[in-house]
């Protein structure tokens, strides 16, 4: 059974409004009628997965240094919201615990993106999926995604049944069309910027549903819509919900 998505899911949360990949972004895409989420996944020194984007803290953080390199409690002691805003100081780095806790009360979807340090593929997506498969139980309301096939296998591996998604680079690799057979995905991820049509016709002819990251515009929602891009990440869904197409 192909896996039943929204048009439109929330990009990091919602990244246009809130700081990416925390509560806070969550609740923000909740609250404008949101049904999809997507984050990503890392995990600490000491092996607790948490929401993160990056290899390093220094971008979105008042930290510095590798994620791979910090625990739990080092991580816990930074800000992850002033960047953003001075109204979001003091937020911190959500666990997946602390996330899925959030995501089943507000009752969202969830597109979580496998985001390993380097060297950390297959270990991120076990201690990742191994928390998720004691807490989330509806198979038709999670997507597993990543741009790393070890990772991906790994998520085959403890959940066969999950729904995984394999999310390709502007660049597509030369076995790109092998690897989604090999790992059964459901959806392919694309380069809303780059993809061609003739790529989209392709992934259709596969019977494969195709998600595009990150759109934030109208008419270019409109334009892969009409190639026949099945959905859209996005940092302002609610512009995509107002304003382009019909969304159920």
């Amino acid at each position: 059974m192909p896996l039943k998505l929204p048009k439109i899911i929330g990009h990091r949360g919602c990244a246009g409004y809130a700081p990416e990949n925390t509560l806070a972004a969550i609740h923000t895409a909740a609250d404008m009628g949101v049904e999809w989420i997507d984050l990503g996944v890392k995990i600490t020194k000491d092996d607790i997965p948490i929401i993160f984007n990056d290899e390093t803290l220094d971008r979105t953080t008042n930290g510095s240094g590798k994620v791979a390199d910090k625990t739990l409690a080092e991580i816990k002691e930074l800000d992850c919201g002033n960047w953003y805003g001075e109204s979001f100081s003091a937020i911190q780095i959500p666990t997946l615990e602390e996330t899925i806790d959030v995501l089943l009360e507000r009752d969202l979807g969830l597109n979580l993106e496998i985001k390993p340090c380097e060297g950390r593929e297959k270990d991120t997506a076990e201690v990742a999926l191994d928390l998720l498969s004691t807490i989330w139980d509806d198979h038709d309301r999670l997507l597993i995604s990543s741009s790393q096939h070890v990772s991906l296998e790994a998520a085959a591996d403890i959940a066969e049944d999950w729904h995984r998604g394999l999310i390709l680079p502007a660049e597509f690799p030369e076995n790109w069309a092998e690897m989604a057979d090999y790992l059964q995905v459901s959806t392919i991820n694309v380069n809303a910027n780059t993809i061609k049509q003739s790529q989209i016709d392709i992934i259709m002819d596969m019977e494969k549903q195709i998600l595009a990251y990150t759109v934030n515009q109208p008419d270019q929602a409109r334009l892969l819509q009409s190639w026949g891009v099945d959905g859209f990440f996005s940092d302002v869904p609610d512009v995509l919900l107002e304003g382009v197409f019909i969304v159920h």
